[in-house]
């Protein structure tokens, strides 16, 4: 079993001894004691107060300024510290691979049964080749360590990969972690790829480096202990990645239905890349956003007809028996069938025709999102225009839809006829940047209907405004259900649970 690891980092004995009661109660199988973080460290008194009152197993760690640390002094103080940890009846202590041989020479033989050596490498400004892992990997184990670690640095989300394959191919216990955000899927797959432990800090500020998820994120939503050599991987690419909602909905999900997958934030540079690097079978889907929906086309094997028509996929399915990646869009029924039922809502027409057909529709985008809306809306019936920040953009989808072109600048005083209906498919007033907004308040009194398709916040700058100006809303949550539903059942092949799917959304929307 994979371990969690807790890193204490706390800048007090007595905060740390409160950190370590922490990470017991949030489920961490260790802690690891960062005794360079210490600010006024008493190697006599500290040290034995903090293992022997440790809830859980601990990691030593005294991590000189020179490896990424806090610690300034010489090393003969440091080693002293660590020998003495290793006395106290510490289970583990790291050192650098620097100075390895040199600690490793001044500490007896006869080590306590349960006692593990960590011999630790880290690189801060990239990931090194395979072969230089591997190399990495032979010249830890040569000091004689216990456990090789090795941290690196993702500079691209393709890097994981090459620590992925050292992994499995490592005779030894190894821990094997890419920093930084690009690098978060080595943290959470270290079960998969038979990394000895993970790191989870206790909350967001308590972090001992980069992209380290919190335990609650690891045990509560990732389902960490569920994770094994054959769970199947799916995530969500995009850039940005992290204000997404959909790794908590899907895993929920996931394990109620009781599917073997994990669902990861997927923080992606280059679609054609990661696809190329990410070939293997257990890598079964993906669900695609901004920026990358309309590339998404291209990149695909087959392409379902209807996310050609609209000239973006928003889901990515390698089939099992040839991986060919098949592309598929869920957008344009989940956008459709919420602004339909938004408008069945404010009105009596009747079911016998779409309650689209005939109206005014402005789409406000014309990316992957905004070509789903303005082509569903014109398969319904709709008069679709189209209003963008690059107006070219503008115009060529509104060219496929039949329609008419717009500038963002154009919405303010766009007022053709009354009841008309408003989509906004861009980014705009999604978390982090919930002020923006694509049209002035003054301007929403001429319409009967706005749908937003961002769901973070659940109320958008945009909603609100509209709610206030006496006008009918639809908000992105509905949107985001109905097309995540689509995509689970592509991704799982079962039935998507509705019901718990919407319980998810409302609560952590």
């Amino acid at each position: 079993m994979t371990l969690v690891c807790a890193p204490v980092v706390a800048t007090t004995v007595e905060e740390m001894e409160r950190d370590m009661a922490k990470a017991k109660s949030l489920g961490a199988d260790l802690v690891e004691i960062r005794l360079d973080f210490l600010r006024h460290f008493q190697p006599d008194i500290d040290l034995p107060r903090l293992i022997s009152n440790r809830p859980l197993p601990v990691l030593i760690t005294f991590r000189p300024n020179w490896e990424g640390g806090q610690y300034q002094g010489d090393d003969s103080t440091r080693f002293s510290v660590l020998r003495s940890a290793i006395e106290l009846g510490a289970e583990y202590v790291d050192i650098e691979l620097k100075v390895a041989e040199k600690f490793i020479s001044t500490i007896p033989d006869n080590r306590p049964d349960n006692f593990k050596l960590i011999v630790s490498s880290h690189n801060y400004e990239f990931t090194p080749s395979c072969e230089e892992l591997s190399d990495l990997v032979a010249r830890i184990q040569a000091t004689g360590a216990d456990i090789v670690k090795i941290a690196t640095t993702a500079l691209d989300i393709c890097d994981v990969a090459r620590m992925f394959q050292v992994m499995v191919h490592c005779h030894a216990p190894i821990i094997g972690l890419v920093m930084s955000e690009r690098g978060l899927m080595s943290r959470i797959l270290a079960p998969k790829f038979g990394g000895y432990l993970t790191f989870g800090k206790l909350d967001a500020e308590k972090e001992s480096a980069p992209g380290q998820p919190t335990i609650t994120e690891l045990l509560d939503i990732y389902n960490f202990r569920q994770i094994t050599a054959d769970t199947k991987v799916i995530g969500l690419i995009a850039n940005p990645v992290k204000q997404s909602k959909s790794p908590i909905l899907h895993n929920k999900c996931f394990k109620a239905v009781g599917f073997s997958g994990v669902y990861l934030p997927l923080l992606t540079d280059d679609l054609a890349k990661f696809l190329d690097t990410y070939l293997s079978p257990d890598f079964v889907g993906f669900s695609c956003s901004l920026p990358h929906k309309v590339t998404a086309v291209r990149c695909c094997n087959i392409v379902h007809p209807v996310a050609m028509s609209i000239g973006a996929v928003n889901t990515l399915i390698r089939r099992p028996y040839d991986g060919k990646l098949v592309g598929f869009n869920t957008d344009y029924i989940g956008s459709i069938s919420a602004i339909e039922d938004g408008i069945k809502g404010s009105s009596a027409k009747g079911d016998a025709v779409s309650p689209l057909a005939g109206r005014l529709v402005v789409v406000v985008g014309a990316g992957g999102a905004g070509k789903a809306v303005a082509f569903g809306a014109a398969e319904k019936g709709a008069r679709v225009v189209v209003a963008n920040r690059t107006y070219e953009r503008a115009v060529t989808l509104a060219k496929e839809v039949g329609g008419q072109a717009l500038s963002l600048a154009e919405l303010a005083t766009f007022h053709p006829e009354e009841g008309m209906i408003l989509a906004n498919a861009t980014s705009l007033g999604m978390y982090p940047n919930v002020d923006g907004t694509p049209i002035p308040k003054e301007a929403l009194r001429f319409y009967n209907l706005v749908f937003d398709a961002v769901y973070a916040p659940k109320v958008t700058r945009l909603l609100r405004e509209a709610q206030e100006s006496g006008v009918s809303t639809v908000s992105g949550v509905e949107m985001f259900v109905r097309q995540a539903m689509g995509q689970f059942e592509h991704f799982t092949g079962m039935d998507a649970p509705e019901s718990l799917m919407r319980e998810i959304a409302m609560k952590y929307t």
